[in-house]
Parts: C-alpha cells; structure tokens; sequence
C-alpha cells in the first residue's frame, strides 16, 4: 500500500470515527477537475479557496477506495457528488474540536486556468509556510497577565 492510500484510509477512518462520535463532520473540498458536485460545480472563490461540504449520519454517502459517493442537497435541489479521496484538505469536527489537515496532491489540485496550486514555497508540497497569507503566527510565550480587578470581572 502507497503513502497515499494510506494516508486516504487515515481520513475515511477519522471522519467515521468524528461522525460516530459528533453526528457531524465538516469535509473541505479543494478545487479538482474530478470533483463532482452535481449540476452546481465550485462557484466564485470555491475554485481557490475550496468547498466545506457538512455530512451527518441521517445522510447517505458512501467511501471507498477512491473517495466519496453522496447526494447532497444544495437549496432544494439534491445533486450527485464525488469527491477524489485526494481532493479532501480536512476533516473537522466543529463539536469535538478536532481537525485533519492534509496536503492535497498535485495532480488533484488546480486552478481555473490548470496550473497547479502551490503555497509561498514549492518546496513544501503546496502547502503554506511561515509568512505565507494563510499562515497565523501566534506567540504563546508572551502570556497577557490580568490583574486580581480584571480576573474578578470576567468571572461574571
């Protein structure tokens, strides 16, 4: 078994698992020329930004080897959808707070005009590196430290 298929049985084993436990699963979609959403597609910004599809156990959808087969309703119109193992960026569950962030693969992952998508440096695999715009920093060293008066007020 490849890396890859490996790492597609991690998130269908995850998502399971987050469904089972939070009757709910948030899936971000990236953008792939082999992604199916019905007749809908990716619109505006979704072609970069990606798609968060929600999926919860009175729904039905199927995973296999290859990624994921469901009808999913967008408004009041139920479409057929699948979606390439390798196109699916994260798993999270809202509820539990937990997330499964994944690289997407080159081949999966394109722009409108077919380029590929990379992050501010090729040589991390397309995903963002510090300094990147999709990059936070947070400094955890440098505690804000409240004074008696401030910790009694946001007690109540």
């Amino acid at each position: 078994m490849d890396t890859e298929q490996r790492i597609n049985n991690i998130k269908r084993h995850i998502f399971y698992e987050l469904l089972s436990e939070a009757g709910r699963v948030m899936v971000l979609v990236r953008y792939s020329p082999d992604v199916i959403i019905g007749k809908r597609g990716f619109v505006g910004d979704e072609k970069d930004a990606g798609l968060t599809l929600a999926f919860n156990t009175q729904m039905k959808f199927a995973w296999d080897e290859s990624g994921m087969t469901a009808t999913l309703a967008f408004g009041a119109s139920p479409q057929k959808c699948y979606i390439p193992a390798g196109s699916i960026a994260a798993i999270y569950s809202p509820e539990l707070r937990v997330q499964l962030f994944t690289a997407v693969s080159e081949k999966n992952h394109v722009k409108k005009n077919g380029a590929p998508l990379t992050g501010s440096n090729d040589d991390n695999d397309g995903i963002p590196v510090q300094g990147g715009k999709n990059v936070i920093n947070v400094d955890f060293v440098h505690k804000k430290r409240l004074d008696k008066e401030e910790v009694d007020r946001e007690d109540l």
